[in-house]
């Protein structure tokens, strides 16, 4: 294969300073496209709503509006609202479409029945993706919805289902698929490349998550609607301690720990680093044999179930193995010697990829992109259309050509499924068999019963499966 045509771009050259921010090689600079004409051009730019404007909204939505007059946001903290609004107010102007007030709401179901939105970005606590993406779809709207998509196994199917049926575009917020210096996708390159042979193992390193000690009860802040903040989940007592950056508490930022709102870092990182590597290894419209693991949880545990509800409960560390019908092995730990990020390792060679860097393990593979790049056409190859500048963009230029984006629905419920079957292994404590096929766990009706979970009267997500 020749690598001597000067259109072909060196992957190795995608510096840690451009994946950190700084400006862009030029060989990384997108050409213009349907997004950014429309972004130019008042009478294209669509219209978009905001479905939660916390903490991490203020990297998503931003990006959005970009693309799109904001026409409404929605949140059930008062605070939140506001700032969403104000923001919208302020990006409307910078790009001169600027067309009245943007409406706040704090039931998102409002928003959805407004027939001037084209587009929303979901960007709430993991327990409300789901349902939200739902009844956007079946509103007619496209949707960029933060990770994880989906707390349960059901869920993806339900989605799955409603996307198929509706035929929305729909972007997945896993942004490492397209951005951090193209190192991601250039490994997935990498590897369908045979640059270190025929892969036997894969570790995924997600990080630890945080303990704490038993957090005291509070009042409900003025403006939070906490009864509806909680959704489908059990209905819980508010408690915050207050200290740190975020302090410990069973809402915004800190419901990644609670297993009522989320999988921990099985689902938070998982959902980035397991989702590559299942791209690597060709496993995103399949799924695993097995999985089994160990785990370390802040709390004791009953039948699956956490037996205090003052504190973090989902696992602190954890080692899981997860076997596909291939013979390839894949781990998810809490803790390597490489650090986070993902670990190949082929026949002929290992290497680790990471949001800062692309090192060689055994072998010699990255430092032979010197002289053999990984060009932007197998890069191409991987996502199988010309590469997107941005997430966001992606997003954009799809809704224009009605495409799939580059982390879709169906590749992503594959490999949260991976993520929510190694949560239930080490909640129950068992080794599961899984078909993929059937997306059903083998021999086992009481471990099935995890695969969807108790929704609260008037939040259920009404999709038959």
């Amino acid at each position: 294969m020749s690598h001597s045509n000067a259109s072909r771009r060196d992957f190795l050259q995608v510096s840690t300073a451009a994946a950190a921010g700084a400006v862009m090689p030029y060989w990384f600079q997108s050409l213009p496209t349907m997004a950014d004409d429309a972004a130019k051009s008042p009478n294209a730019r669509l219209r978009l709503g905001c479905i939660g404007t916390g903490d991490r909204w203020h990297a998503v939505g931003p990006a959005a509006m970009n693309f799109a007059d904001t026409i409404a946001v929605a949140d059930v903290d008062a605070s939140h609202v506001e700032n969403g609004r104000k923001k919208g107010v302020e990006m409307n102007k910078k790009h001169g479409h600027a067309e009245g007030a943007v409406a706040v709401y704090e039931d998102y179901r409002k928003l959805l029945e407004r027939d001037d939105i084209d587009v929303v970005t979901i960007v709430t606590p993991d327990h409300w993706h789901s349902k939200i993406a739902i009844d956007a779809m079946r509103a007619g709207k496209d949707i960029y919805c933060e990770k994880p998509l989906t707390l349960t196994i059901n869920e993806g199917k339900q989605i799955v289902k409603v996307l198929d049926e509706t035929k929305r575009v729909f972007q997945v917020g896993t942004q490492q698929r397209t951005e951090m210096g193209r190192r991601f996708i250039g490994a997935v390159a990498m590897i369908r490349e045979g640059r270190i042979g025929k892969i036997q193992k894969v570790t995924c390193n997600i990080g630890g998550a945080p303990t704490c000690d038993a957090i005291p009860l509070a009042d409900v802040p003025a403006g939070l609607n906490w009864e509806m903040w909680q959704g489908q989940a059990p209905l819980k007592d508010y408690r915050k301690r207050d200290g740190g950056k975020y302090g410990n508490s069973r809402c915004h930022y800190e419901f990644r720990w609670w297993y009522e709102y989320s999988g921990g870092k099985m689902t938070d990182w998982g959902a980035h680093h397991v989702d590559i590597a299942s791209w690597a290894i060709g496993a995103t419209d399949s799924g695993p044999s097995s999985v089994e693991g160990t785990a370390e949880h802040p709390v004791d545990f009953k039948d699956g179930y956490p037996v205090q509800d003052d504190r973090y409960n989902t696992a602190h560390k954890f080692d899981i193995t997860v076997m596909y019908p291939s013979g390839i092995e894949m781990h998810i730990v809490s803790n390597s010697p490489e650090g986070n990020g993902i670990l190949f390792e082929g026949t002929e060679g290992s290497f680790h990829v990471s949001r800062g860097d692309l090192k060689d393990v055994k072998g010699t593979a990255v430092a032979d992109l010197k002289t053999n790049p990984i060009t932007t056409e197998m890069m191409e190859a991987v996502y199988g259309k010309k590469l997107p500048g941005s997430h966001m963009e992606n997003f954009f230029n799809c809704i224009a050509d009605r495409s799939n984006p580059i982390s879709d629905v169906w590749s992503h419920h594959r490999a949260m499924t991976t993520c929510h079957l190694s949560n239930i292994a080490i909640r129950l404590g068992r080794r599961l068999e899984w078909d993929a096929k059937k997306e059903q766990i083998v021999g086992d009706e009481a471990a099935n019963h995890w695969l969807g979970r108790e929704q609260r009267k008037g939040y259920e997500i009404d999709v038959p499966l």
